[in-house]
């Protein structure tokens, strides 16, 4: 049913300032500067190998559903992750299966983007998960059924390749393993109990990219949140180096926990999202 993450999303109420510093941070601009009319919001898009970024804001000129959640999450949490999108092939069988597997009448809803770059334009047709289901995470399920993003034509060993892992934490892990294993279908690679963080540690992999879960026990309702985010690099000294004379503030290379890595962090222009920096030896 799931085929891989299409996208994560991350809330910010500057657009212009965040494209700036993500496009530091990955080595290039976004290909896509877009507009949801019907639903108050606009965005810019970074295509990597695996998936793609999509930072959101409110549009100023419109009002919409979408626009209204941007804006409360905006509010309550401020500028960082906001929303995971998964892909899947056949959005109608996705529909029935998944209303079976949580219990509920799930709707199709139809999507549009004008590129104000290219003028072109993309469709697609969303299922958005009620976040009563989704333990608090705004999820929805996408086809894409006209046009394309296309890639940066440039090529540098010092820019951002793929999403390695999207890190979420959560106060229930056998809920999430519940939801995402059992109800969304997506492959659990990992569960592992760390003793250090007297926790979970959980990988749900789909086409070579991670979803990380933290689930440490905790009383009250079930509550899960995305926190972080880890990009992978071809040459890691070349990316630090880069990344150290655009002004970025980025720790020293080290090795990572997990074998045959490099990773070093990235503490500005990240919206004040958690960021990893990671190369495989």
């Amino acid at each position: 049913m799931i085929k891989t993450i299409d996208h994560i999303l991350v809330a910010v109420e500057d657009l212009d300032k965040a494209v700036e510093n993500y496009s530091t941070i990955f080595g290039f601009a976004p290909t896509w500067l877009g507009e949801h009319p019907t639903l108050g919001t606009k965005n810019a898009l970074f295509p990597l190998e695996n998936m793609y970024l999509e930072l959101i804001a409110k549009n100023e000129n419109d009002e919409g559903p979408l626009a209204e959640t941007v804006t409360e999450h905006l509010k309550n949490y401020g500028e960082g992750i906001f929303g995971l999108a998964l892909e899947t092939e056949d959005i109608e069988k996705a529909k029935i299966d998944l209303s079976t597997r949580l219990n509920i009448n799930l709707e199709i809803s139809d999507g549009k983007g004008l590129n104000i770059i290219s003028k072109k334009e993309r469709c697609w047709k969303n299922i958005f998960i009620p976040k009563k289901v989704s333990r608090g995470i705004f999820t929805l399920l996408i086809e894409h059924t006209k046009g394309t993003l296309i890639k940066d034509e440039k090529s540098d060993e010092s820019f951002i390749t793929r999403m390695d892992h999207v890190v979420i934490n959560s106060n229930d892990p056998d809920g999430l393993v519940e939801l995402y294993r059992d109800k969304y279908g997506i492959r659990l690679a990992l569960d592992q109990f760390v003793e250090q963080w007297g926790g979970r540690m959980l990988f749900f992999r789909t086409n070579q990219t991670t979803i990380e879960a933290i689930g440490i026990k905790k009383d009250g309702p079930p509550k899960d949140f995305l926190w972080g985010l880890a990009w992978t690099t071809k040459d890691i000294k070349k990316t630090h180096k880069r990344l150290l004379s655009a002004g970025v503030n980025i720790t020293d290379i080290k090795e990572g926990r997990k074998p045959n890595t490099l990773v070093a962090t990235i503490k500005s222009h990240c919206l004040k999202v958690p960021t990893l920096l990671i190369e495989h030896l």
